[in-house]
């Protein structure tokens, strides 16, 4: 009797203490009033893990939970009426006139310049919640029209607001994390070392050359996929960025790498054993390696015609000189953004295009059709790439569905109003970009074809690689990577898929057991 007392004691203590716990976050960050409506879960932790286990179910099913809120409508009455008097017919055309304040929100969400201010954006209540991930108070945005205008506003009550955790290991000279005078600086190193003209003349044969060379002898061959393109990606961008080939080096540099890709998707806990705590080692033997290699390009004193010849002087158009920390942080964010988006997105192409046969169909036939008017051993040039009108599309839809990045991350430098709420100074806005119904019906269904729809690509909420002043310096040499990799795999092989072959693709995408596929001659 007593045991069963002290058990029950003990339950009801534990029931009371989870109760407590929880409603700590919310006591600590819902004192201020006009937040979204949400939940923040646990304290330290919040709801990091049902984020990272659920994606983006974790965000449609909150979407659903806290529905439009008239009564935080952010739509003064003068402003309406001015809306009125500048745009009466198409506001009368969408909107009955029963002076609803439903009505006069959503009459500022369709008519330009409705918003009371500059730091005011209008936008369905229904896509803004607030919840707690990655160890940071975060309100969720999934309007399109409020995500373009939050990645528009840097310096405007908005910078980048990555976790620390990235910000920690990709280090604090990394261009996610930079803003100002020093982020304009970098990103124009980095924009002249990917602009077209480079890709042209000096990386687009390094790339093809190099892809011949992978892709060799895989005929009869039980293949990994994920494996092969991990080599692929992180191969490639050393080559391209220190001429760096197969060998000890690269294969210290691959070890590294994989622990800190890990650790920059983490919690910033710094216990031993940790993915984060690893990740901060790795970076600290990256740095090493890449200060030793800076050292040993200096003293030989020969040119290798590569990026990090281009950075160390200043060639190439990149500008103000770096100093040897700026560049090494710089050399980490290509590679790790070019190891994780060109592997992911080719190997997730591969998955794609298997289950989809009248895809692959569309993409051998473009493949082979520039084939025709070369020999074998000819290699792709500028006007081959630019020819791939569907492969294109097939990239930007892989991208989309399995991405690298399902959201960007903004921080807020003052008390921002959004869509009527308030979001407080130093909160994470997170932005989702990639499946929106609207913009993309039938977002959750592989449709390469949405991206011929003319104006697509050039839409104002097209994010796939960032938005505003950040978008993705590098996105064109990705693109071109991969669509090469594409080309020789689609028109040398078929394959089938063995195995059971299974995917995960939040927090980041990857085949935990392998994707494994059978390899013949086309």
């Amino acid at each position: 009797m007593a045991l069963l007392l002290l058990f029950t004691v003990l339950a009801a203590a534990a029931v009371v203490a989870s109760s407590l716990l929880l409603r700590w976050n919310e006591v600590r960050y819902s004192r201020r009033r006009g937040l979204p409506p949400g939940t923040m879960g646990w304290p330290l932790f919040g709801e990091t893990t049902e984020f990272l286990k659920q994606g983006p179910s974790f965000m449609k099913a909150r979407r659903l939970r806290y529905p439009p809120t008239p009564s935080h409508a952010p739509v003064r009455a003068a402003a309406v009426a001015s809306a009125f008097r500048r745009h009466p017919c198409s506001a009368l055309s969408s909107h009955a006139m029963n002076g609803t304040e439903r009505n006069a929100t959503e009459l500022c969400h369709a008519v330009p310049g409705a918003a009371s201010s500059d730091q005011s954006f209008g936008g369905k209540y229904g896509s803004l919640f607030r919840t707690h991930i990655l160890g940071c108070p975060t309100v969720v945005c999934m309007d399109p029209e409020l995500n373009r205008r939050t990645l528009a506003s840097e310096g405007a009550g908005f910078v980048p607001g990555y976790p620390q955790s990235m910000l920690d290991i990709l280090g604090p000279n990394n261009i996610a994390a930079v803003h100002g005078p020093l982020h304009r600086a970098m990103r124009g190193a980095m924009l002249a070392l990917t602009r077209p003209s480079m890709i042209r003349a000096a990386l687009l044969p390094k790339i093809d050359a190099f892809m011949r060379a992978h892709l060799h002898g895989w005929a009869g061959r039980r293949v990994d996929i994920q494996e092969m393109t991990k080599e692929m990606a992180l191969l490639s961008a050393l080559r391209q960025i220190a001429g760096i080939s197969a060998g000890p080096l690269s294969d210290a540099l691959k070890a590294e790498l994989y622990t800190l890709v890990l650790g920059t998707f983490s919690l910033p806990i710094n216990i031993p054993g940790t993915n984060y705590s690893k990740g901060l080692q790795a970076r600290k033997k990256l740095v090493a390696m890449l200060r030793q290699m800076i050292i040993d390009r200096r003293s030989s004193g020969c040119a290798q015609d590569d990026m990090l010849d281009a950075l160390l002087s200043g060639n190439e158009g990149t500008r103000a000189k770096l100093s040897d920390d700026q560049i090494i942080d710089l050399l980490i964010a290509l590679i790790y953004s070019g190891y994780e988006t060109v592997s992911t997105t080719s190997m997730m192409a591969v998955k794609y295009l298997s289950d989809n046969s009248k895809a692959l169909e569309q993409i051998r036939k473009e493949h082979l059709d520039i084939r025709k008017g070369k020999s074998p051993g000819d290699a792709l040039d500028w006007n081959d790439y630019k020819s791939m009108t569907f492969t294109k599309a097939v990239i930007y839809e892989t991208l989309r569905l399995a991405t690298v990045v399902n959201g960007l991350l903004r921080k807020t430098t003052q008390d921002v109003e959004m869509n009527g709420y308030v979001i407080p100074k130093g909160w994470r806005i997170y932005v989702e970009i990639n499946y929106d119904p609207f913009l993309y019906p039938e977002p959750m269904v592989f449709n390469p074809w949405r991206w011929l729809e003319k104006g697509l690509e050039s839409h104002p909420h097209f994010m796939l690689f960032g938005g505003g002043s950040r978008m993705c310096p590098g996105k064109e040499v990705g693109t071109v990577e991969i669509a090469t990799f594409l080309h020789y795999f689609i028109t040398q092989y078929r394959w089938e898929e063995e195995g059971n072959n299974t995917i995960s693709k939040f927090p980041r995408v990857a085949a935990p057991n392998g994707l494994h596929i059978r390899v013949q001659d086309y």
